[in-house]
């Protein structure tokens, strides 16, 4: 229980800044892979703190690794931080951040002791660009044995249903030609566009209820009399497998195939970063997490398998779950009725309830890594299963 302590005082005793921390990154939202001022902060708290800090890992300019401790055993706490467009932080990035690096920076004050290394992963473009597989792909996660990370919901949870995803641009190609006097003389990529879309709908009859097929049309012609010469949009196609996504996704291809064909456009399809997989939750690590969060007073919902299918998103920390051991715990706001990707949900993660969220996530994954440190069976286990 001493370490214990240690970790709970040492969040406690630099609230103030962890809080200002989350705020700083929520009143400057930072797009994917575009995080200069975010990452920048999170580094400085853990360099002024001790830590061996390297920037720019695997190529990324606002990646990095926070590391402190010299014990066999190995845990990586990842910090997110970008935002989304146009609605900023509305899936709490900056929560998770401030508890992350709330949780090394407990970590540090006891990793010797109980015989740790603690890792402060900082990883950018999670909201699309898949910042942790360039990573896990680069070796920056190379000899860590375990990793989790926390994330703000409407529900508190111990696991939250992640499934697989692929993100890509579409883009048709014809002819402008004016579009009262000519427009025989045009190849419509807006048509293609259109009738592609009327194919998904038609497909979505004919899926699980697990998969899920969304996007925009990003481009659609540049004025009411000119025929579109080009057209396109953002779509992600998401299943619960990667295994079951790599079904699903030729025959969505078909349908922007049908848009080409149907007008005569040309079709460029182009997958935007490596596919986002389903997450792999460590049970023990899940249980060692709900005990401890419980402790602190957090109250987990009694949602259903079912309710957690149906509201189930993607993440790249997923890619994480299959390469080692990983837990991805929710942090309620009590904010319904608003929901993540809302500017009311933005709203909360810059309210009181998000900032003791924030300290309450570092504290638990700051303890459940000290349980984890004394159990020598897990230990092993964890140590002989490294990425």
């Amino acid at each position: 229980m001493e370490a214990k302590e240690q970790a709970r005082a040492a969040v406690e005793q630099i609230s103030e800044e962890l809080v200002g921390l989350s705020h700083r990154i929520h009143g400057k939202p930072e797009l994917a892979f575009e995080e200069e001022s975010s990452s920048a902060w999170c580094a400085e708290m853990l360099t002024g703190a001790g830590f061996d800090v390297e920037d720019g890992v695997c190529g990324l300019p606002t990646a990095f690794v926070a590391t402190a401790g010299s014990g066999p055993l190995t845990i990586a706490v990842c910090a997110e931080y970008d935002a989304l467009p146009g609605i900023g932080h509305a899936c709490g990035h900056n929560v998770i951040a401030a508890a992350g690096v709330g949780a090394g920076l407990a970590l540090a004050q006891v990793a010797d002791d109980i015989g740790i290394t603690v890792k402060v992963m900082g990883t950018p473009a999670e909201e699309g660009g898949g910042g942790k597989i360039i990573m896990l792909d680069g070796g920056a996660f190379e000899g860590v044995n375990a990793a989790m990370m926390v994330h703000p919901s409407p529900h508190e949870l111990a696991r939250q249903e992640f499934i697989a995803s692929q993100a890509m641009d579409i883009s048709y190609k014809g002819k402008s030609a004016h579009a009262s006097a000519y427009p025989h003389e045009g190849i419509n990529a807006a048509d293609a566009v259109t009738v592609a879309q009327v194919a998904i709908g038609l497909l979505r009859q004919q899926i699980t209820a697990k998969d899920r097929i969304h996007g925009i049309v990003t481009k659609g012609g540049d004025a009411s009399n000119i025929i579109p010469e080009s057209a396109g949009g953002r779509w992600q196609v998401r299943s619960r497998t990667l295994e079951d996504l790599a079904v699903l996704e030729p025959r969505v291809k078909r349908c922007f195939e049908a848009g080409a064909l149907a007008t005569g456009c040309e079709l460029s399809y182009e997958p935007r970063e490596k596919p986002y997989s389903e997450f792999v939750f460590d049970d023990d690590m899940v249980e060692l997490y709900r005990r401890n969060a419980e402790a602190l007073g957090r109250t987990f919902s009694d949602l259903t398998r079912e309710d957690r299918e149906r509201a189930s998103g993607s993440t790249d920390m997923a890619n994480v779950s299959l390469a080692l051991p990983a837990i991805h715990p929710m942090l309620g706001l009590d904010s319904l009725p608003a929901v993540n990707h809302q500017p009311e949900f933005a709203a909360h993660c810059a309210t009181d309830i998000a900032d003791k969220a924030a300290l309450e996530g570092a504290i638990a994954m700051a303890w459940t890594t000290i349980d984890i440190a004394a159990d020598e069976a897990m230990v092993e286990r964890l140590v002989a299963h490294s990425a």
